[in-house]
């Protein structure tokens, strides 16, 4: 499925703009770029015991499956660091999202001064979602220590979480997978391994590329 962006639309080009601005940022610990993304993943078990591979022979797996319902991912990746984390839980609700961000800010960067947060438009990735969450001076406190980058509507592309997760389907979730505990397992052992190698994610579209490949999508000026 393709995300097709809007022609002459101005606030798309903004939207896009912003966020390829903040990806030429440099490397800064006290004031960390995180991108933030979620991905669904059905659970689904074994009928017939799969025949183990052997010598010039793979494994077997019959055709038929039991669903064991749905589990979500949320990733959170620093491109900059080589660093992600995934976390699986049975919901993606509003409330699941405001305990995402108090885990970024108290967890993961309590010594930031301030995290740029980058994410799609989806409807419960909204800050507000931590007063209904928290306390309202704690809601403060989590917003206080957070900087909103939201790409452009049929722009998710430009989230390089999405990268993130594309790698991580190719290399994790090709197969049958049963239930969350076994799925933790998998994203635990992943979350490790790319870690430990500090893949860092080096995006090469530059806002003058932009205007020049999309520029369709930019307006037609009415003052010089």
């Amino acid at each position: 499925m393709w995300c097709i962006p809007p022609k002459c639309n101005a606030e798309f080009v903004c939207a896009m703009e912003n966020v390829l601005a903040v990806y030429t940022r440099p490397y800064d610990a006290n004031h960390p770029v995180v991108c933030f993304d979620e991905k669904s993943k059905q659970l689904v078990g074994e009928v017939c015991k799969p025949i183990p591979a052997a010598p010039g022979r793979a494994e077997c797996h019959d055709y038929e499956y039991v669903r064991n319902g749905t589990a979500n991912l949320f990733l959170l990746v620093e491109p900059l660091r080589g660093w992600r984390q995934v976390d699986v839980t049975t919901r993606r609700t509003k409330l699941d999202f405001a305990k995402q961000m108090k885990e970024l800010v108290d967890v993961h960067y309590p010594d930031a001064a301030k995290i740029t947060l980058l994410m799609d438009n989806l409807n419960t990735h909204r800050l507000s979602c931590l007063y209904e969450a928290f306390a309202p001076t704690e809601a403060r406190r989590l917003i206080e220590k957070t900087e909103v980058v939201h790409t452009p509507k049929h722009g998710s592309w430009l989230n390089l979480a999405e990268c993130e997760l594309s790698v991580l389907e190719k290399q994790c979730l090709g197969e049958r997978i049963a239930d969350q505990a076994t799925l933790r397992r998998r994203m635990q052992v992943w979350n490790d391994n790319r870690n430990s190698r500090s893949k860092n994610i080096d995006g090469q579209f530059r806002t003058a590329d932009a205007r020049i490949k999309l520029r369709r999508r930019y307006p037609q000026t009415e003052m010089e």
